[in-house]
């Protein structure tokens, strides 16, 4: 029996998507090994150290037979191999140590961030890129100062994961299915980011309805503290799981074009009153980034903790100017 070559993949109306990942460490792997099993793209994975990304690409796709998906997982140092990305997946940099802020890491991860993103921007002009490096809004704007791509496709992820981890301490405080919970979180990737409780929802009711202020205040603290929480228990590292799957998420809203309402890292440009600064704000996501933003008609307390927040934003970016001179 002979085998023709010639598939349907090899019809030039064919495209199958590709996602490159920068940062082979435990958030890039596990985004990587969520897109493959999603079918949503093939995948680069790239990182400096010498065989990382290779052996754990080459694990990955020796996987893909068991669970069953199709998709390709290279892994390599060169960034030739990421030519004609669609979206490109930055988690490249330090990870949080315990007693260690997201702030701490910026002087580091900022020259990270601005030598990968000179990469991208070479060998993938037309691409989106999604950034989960933290300090993360000074990561996504260093990004976006260093590529020069319009607003919409540089984006940061943290709200979704922020909104994850609310929703999960929701659920567990109400004993009550993930699936029939919704929550919002805005502002800054940080202590300082904005649960938003009215917003926040069981089967459209608001949580305000169903708990007392005593336990929403305590379940919008531990959102707040949610990747700190990790980080104290795991001693020698930060979260990945939720971080990867938050970030595949945003990543299939793109891909495929979904239009999801997902809470994004956004360059403000006049909405919610800021001007020049990312902050987590709910926005329309689809194939090419962020289409709209949506603007949340917001209480005066809730105004001036986004702008607490937003405060803590600029100071960052100020950091990054004076270390990048844009």
């Amino acid at each position: 029996m002979r085998w023709s070559k010639k598939s349907g993949n090899d019809s030039p109306a064919f495209h199958r998507k590709k996602v490159t990942v920068v940062g082979a460490g435990n958030v890039g792997a596990t985004a990587a090994f969520m897109v493959a099993q999603k079918e949503l793209a093939n995948i680069v994975l790239i990182d400096v150290m010498d065989g990382v990304p290779q052996g754990k690409g080459l694990d990955m796709y020796e996987a893909s037979p068991v669970i069953g998906f199709d998709a390709t997982v290279m892994g390599t140092q060169d960034y030739a191999d990421t030519a004609g990305s669609d979206l490109v997946i930055i988690t490249a940099g330090v990870a949080r140590k315990p007693g260690m802020s997201r702030d701490d890491l910026l002087s580091v991860n900022v020259n990270i961030v601005a030598g990968v993103t000179e990469q991208i921007v070479r060998y993938s002009p037309d691409c989106v890129i999604l950034v989960v490096t933290n300090p993360l809004d000074a990561m996504v704007y260093t990004a976006l100062k260093v590529s020069g791509f319009p607003r919409e496709r540089v984006i940061g992820m943290a709200g979704v994961l922020d909104s994850a981890r609310m929703r999960a301490f929701i659920a567990s405080e109400l004993d009550v299915s993930i699936e029939d919970v919704s929550a919002f979180v805005l502002g800054g990737h940080g202590d300082t980011m904005v649960p938003l409780p009215r917003y926040s929802t069981v089967a459209g009711i608001p949580i305000t309805e169903l708990l007392s202020p005593e336990r929403v205040a305590a379940i919008c603290q531990r959102t707040a503290d949610g990747g700190a929480e990790i980080v104290r228990l795991l001693k020698t590292g930060s979260a990945y799981y939720a971080p990867g799957a938050s970030v595949v998420e945003m990543a299939e809203a793109i891909l495929k074009d979904k239009k999801r309402i997902l809470t994004c890292a956004a360059y403000l440009e006049g909405e919610y009153g800021v001007d020049g600064y990312y902050l987590g704000v709910p926005c329309k996501l689809g194939g090419r980034g962020i289409e709209s933003v949506i603007e949340l008609d917001l209480t005066a307390d809730e105004q001036q903790q986004l702008e607490q927040s937003l405060a803590a934003v600029r100071q960052l970016v100020r950091d990054v100017d004076a270390l990048e001179h844009f």
